[in-house]
């Protein structure tokens, strides 16, 4: 498979693009900065630099022309302001889903956060950033033409992945390794049956695979 992820050099990005390339498959990461590219060849990818908050629709989708499926895993970061919330948590996941419809790839799976929601009350930096996000899911679910995954992680972590995990529609709060999280994006991307789902992920007891197959029907 041919995989463009948004984010490119976010740490669970990399984590990502270094399965991808472990089994195989051709991971795309799409990175604002020319000189995070060496990381992205180290993991086993390919890196295209252009800046999501500047790109227009046809130049981001003339990159995802071609893939198989796209991932979005950008973020502001926690050192940005309320502006950034706006343009990069809600306003790149858009513009990404959008250049997807264009490009003509229908499988989407976007990093989301717990708590994400358009209504979410609150003038913190964070209460922001929830409904940025809560935004940016709202639109990605109303495009019929994507088949789209959404993936809410709990507290993110350095951890060791385990492998185990609790994934469902609401899950409560609780942590979860990167590691996990990337290995759960690899799991929805080759189940299919997982388009359609909005779906919360913390560490519990089921293995990874097992848990999928579960919120698949399989």
């Amino acid at each position: 498979m041919r995989i463009v992820i948004a984010g490119g050099h976010g740490r669970i990005a990399l984590r990502l693009e270094r399965l991808l390339a472990a089994r195989g498959d051709e991971a795309v990461g799409v990175v604002r900065n020319p000189e995070q590219s060496g990381d992205l060849r180290a993991a086993g990818a390919e890196s295209v630099v252009l800046d999501l908050e500047s790109a227009s629709v046809e130049e981001v989708a003339q990159v995802l022309r071609g893939a198989d499926a796209v991932v979005f895993a950008a973020g502001a970061g926690p050192d940005s302001g309320p502006a950034r919330k706006e343009t990069v948590d809600r306003g790149a996941a858009v513009l990404f889903a959008d250049a997807a419809e264009r490009a003509g790839v229908r499988r989407c799976v976007v990093v989301s956060s717990m708590g994400a929601d358009a209504d979410h009350p609150g003038d913190e930096v964070f209460d922001a950033y929830l409904r940025a996000k809560g935004s940016a899911d709202a639109y990605v679910r109303s495009r019929s033409a994507l088949d789209w995954t959404i993936l809410r992680p709990g507290m993110l972590t350095d951890d060791a992945g385990t492998g185990m995990v609790l994934l469902t529609a609401s899950t409560g709060r609780g942590p979860v390794p990167r590691d996990d999280v990337a290995a759960a994006l690899l799991e929805l991307l080759d189940t299919p049956a997982t388009a359609g789902l909005t779906l919360e992920l913390i560490s519990g007891n089921v293995p990874l695979s097992v848990a999928v197959k579960d919120v698949a029907g399989n």
